[in-house]
């Protein structure tokens, strides 16, 4: 099951992040804490280069929280500091403005060291489609500086937005790669909805997701939709369908309605706090 969806606006996003690099001072590299192997753009090591950076694991209030430990230890090993956030509710965002602050330290106590005036730290927000950036500028700012929405690609266009008078952002749209190499990896952010539903086969990618947590988090699956025995994913699907009503004519199960349900209450965490991703796994690893 190959995914490959990059838009026009993604190749130009590209350039707008390499032709921009030399006017910032530092790059917030914003993961979904639940896949951060997944949501992390293979090419952003090559874009920043030397760029200092710091890692945003958003959503960590969907993640499990021993496995987002986990990830702070495998990047602080790399050098790299690593916060867990929450963009919607704010959880870890001042913690994330100081890391900037300690970062750039060097050059404002250079620039006082020489009597010059200090400028504002600039930031740029890098990540892939539906990963928070619009909500963590919008916590950042105080105010709805950017446009927001649960759809990948709702950020089109660039913008400063002065956060306070130490920090102005950059703002990026989310972009992914050309070529998704592998299945696991497409799938997972999928489900995590860095890709629009509308070009996706939602039964196979709740399939997938169901196949996952069986192996990961069996207990919080059972417990969501009540089902006993270890079954396969797909009488899983169709249990869940006769339990919620998903029916079509003649009492078939509705399974585009199932995946719906399974996709949306892992997105909102209503299954239990979930990492697909730990340290060690391969890219596009299914287990």
């Amino acid at each position: 099951m190959s995914i490959n969806w990059y838009p026009g606006h993604m190749k130009k996003t590209k350039d707008l992040i390499q032709n921009n690099l030399k006017l910032i001072d530092v790059a917030i590299e914003l993961m979904d804490a639940r896949i951060p192997i997944s949501s992390r753009n293979p090419q952003f090591d090559a874009l920043l280069k030397n760029k200092k950076r710091v890692i945003a694991l958003n959503k960590a209030d969907l993640a499990d929280p021993q496995k987002t430990r986990l990830w702070i230890e495998y990047f602080a090993k790399h050098g790299i500091k690593a916060i867990p956030i929450d963009s919607l509710n704010g959880q870890g965002v001042t913690q994330l403005v100081n890391e900037i602050k300690i970062e750039c330290k060097p050059q404002v106590d250079k620039a006082l060291n020489q009597g010059r005036l200090v400028r504002p730290i600039r930031v740029m927000i890098i990540g892939i489609p539906n990963v928070g950036k619009s909500s963590l500028i919008n916590k950042l700012a105080g105010k709805s500086a950017a446009a927001t929405g649960n759809k990948p690609g709702v950020t089109r266009g660039k913008q400063w937005i002065r956060i306070n008078k130490e920090i102005e952002l950059f703002d990026t749209p989310g972009i992914l790669w050309p070529k998704i190499e592998e299945d696991m990896q497409g799938i997972k952010l999928a489900c995590s909805g860095a890709i629009k539903d509308q070009i996706l086969n939602i039964e196979d990618i709740a399939f997938h997701l169901i196949q996952m947590l069986m192996k990961q988090y069996p207990e919080l699956l059972r417990l969501r939709y009540k089902f006993e025995d270890e079954i396969e994913p797909v009488a899983i699907m169709e249990f869940i369908g006769r339990k919620r009503g998903c029916l079509l004519k003649k009492n078939e199960i509705d399974y585009e309605k199932v995946a719906k349900i399974v996709l949306d209450e892992f997105r909102k965490g209503t299954i239990g706090q979930i990492s697909l991703e730990v340290p060690g796994d391969t890219i596009g690893s299914g287990v």
